[in-house]
């Protein structure tokens, strides 16, 4: 379980064909403390386990094997080394709920199709997959690479959302451009709900 409040933005140190599939391999810092090996941490969005910490160049590397099916359905498959995800640690007992409720699991990937600076913010336009656009409500959340936002309007395609200036300079955002693919989440609250109203038909 996640609260898609991001951690720290770590760096894709490698992506290497396994014995099992595709090992990614992300430097970080922060995410590094108390974690070990059989613990998730999810990278833009997507739960991963991590199989194996190694240090190098004095920073902790998780390595990560990730199957052909999420590779090939979230938007870890545009990364290359250097780039930045976002990282965050499952959430522990007694945490602080800072955001909303996912799972990791991604419900399908999105396209940037408006991102430019609007004052001090920017604003954010994804078209989004239908299995996704069910969800969307006016001020309710979505998890966008990993990161709790608020939707600001639903459009016909998907959904606009304004980025503030601290979401803008922690977050892997700052490298995305239009036409980026992006993993995108909905609220697992509004998953339950939508369920509930389904069978109450029946």
């Amino acid at each position: 379980m996640f609260t898609v409040i991001v951690e720290e933005t770590g760096t894709v140190a490698a992506i290497k064909p396994s014995s099992r599939s595709i090992e990614l391999v992300v430097s970080a810092n922060e995410c590094a403390r108390g974690t070990k090996i059989g613990d998730s941490i999810a990278v833009n969005g997507c739960c991963l386990t991590v199989t194996r910490i190694s240090t190098a160049k004095g920073n902790c590397r998780f390595h990560f094997d990730l199957l052909e099916e999420t590779w090939k359905r979230t938007s870890l498959s545009t990364a290359t080394p250097g780039s930045h995800v976002n990282l965050e640690r499952a959430l522990a007992a007694g945490g602080r709920l800072g955001g909303h409720f996912v799972t990791g699991h991604i419900d399908g990937t999105g396209t940037i199709t408006k991102w430019e600076r609007q004052g001090a913010d920017h604003i954010l336009e994804i078209s989004a997959p239908k299995e996704v656009r069910q969800y969307l409500v006016t001020k309710g959340s979505i998890a966008v690479d990993g990161i709790s936002l608020t939707i600001a309007a639903v459009t016909r395609s998907g959904f606009r959302i304004w980025i503030i200036p601290h979401t803008f300079e922690v977050t892997a955002l700052r490298q995305r451009q239009v036409g980026d693919p992006v993993n995108l989440e909905a609220d697992l609250l509004g998953k339950y709900v939508r369920q509930m109203l389904r069978a109450g038909r029946r």
